[in-house]
């Protein structure tokens, strides 16, 4: 079966799907997107991920392509022309076509709403929390809105394909002042030598993970003690275990940063119990 991609209105074959080359959104990157993960048949924590999105669509002053429910609907359709039960959908709104030309183009400028939605094996992913994952620490050199969820990744890919390069499978921002922000593309935990679950806070330097709000409600159920504060690359290495977060890695376990093994080099208790609880805390939306 071939895949269906949701562009302005229509549902097109995936090979077809395409938007006008004036578009804002590959002319300067002027869009916003969600990942939000399916499960068993069920859209995880969808209305934060929407909710995450009109904020995101604010802080860019950008308009929105439709009201909520019907957005709703289109997800769901793309979702079932696809056969998706396990998975992902992936919505991307940018500001639209436009002239080529710095300022926001006219009043009433339709957005661009795209929506693509794929099956995933998911078998690595068990794999990943079994075996843990390996990490590399880079210079923070992205834009200082990261709270933002924006199309422009640039800096992300290039830390990625470095921590690939590396023999690791993903990167970790450093700032300038020694604190871990996040990863490439996912929120950074670690459990301290006494037990605390850190995680920086998210009024600064991060994105707002939808997974990390859910992670911490998952925490407080289980009575984990939790800190949101700024912790060092060397308190990260010190740590009893290190774990991201992100929609499509619920509590990956870190073996390793840099080359330095992550305590006994196998992944936490903490991060497992997290994990194994995160469906029941975690928003379910039957597609």
């Amino acid at each position: 079966m071939s895949r269906i991609a949701y562009v302005n209105g229509r549902y097109l074959p995936h090979s077809d799907a395409a938007i006008h080359i004036e578009d804002r959104g590959f002319q300067f990157a002027d869009g916003v997107y969600e990942v939000c993960e399916v499960r068993d048949g069920l859209i995880i924590d969808l209305t934060r991920h929407l909710d995450r999105l009109d904020r995101s669509l604010r802080e860019l002053r950008m308009a929105s392509p439709m009201a909520r429910e019907p957005l709703k609907l289109v997800i769901r359709e793309v979702l079932r022309r696809n056969r998706v039960r396990n998975g992902l959908f992936y919505l991307q709104v940018t500001r639209g076509v436009a002239r080529r030309d710095h300022y926001f183009p006219a009043a009433g400028t339709s957005p661009t709403l795209t929506i693509t939605a794929k099956s995933v094996d998911p078998q690595p992913a068990r794999a990943r929390y079994e075996t843990g994952i390996k990490v590399i620490t880079v210079p923070e050199n992205r834009w200082d809105r990261v709270d933002i969820k924006t199309v422009g990744l640039l800096p992300n890919v290039l830390v990625k394909q470095q921590a690939k390069d590396a023999g690791a499978q993903d990167a970790i921002f450093v700032d300038a002042a020694g604190k871990v922000t996040e990863a490439a593309s996912s929120n950074v935990w670690i459990v301290s030598a006494d037990g605390v679950l850190v995680t920086r806070p998210a009024e600064h330097g991060i994105l707002r993970g939808v997974t990390r709000t859910t992670v911490l409600e998952v925490a407080a159920s289980l009575s984990v003690p939790v800190e949101e504060r700024e912790f060092t690359v060397e308190e990260m290495l010190a740590a009893r275990e290190v774990f991201l977060t992100s929609a499509t890695g619920s509590c990956v376990p870190v073996v390793a940063v840099d080359g330095r093994t992550i305590a006994n080099g196998h992944p936490g208790s903490v991060a497992a119990a997290l994990r194994g609880a995160f469906l029941h805390i975690a928003e379910k939306t039957p597609i």
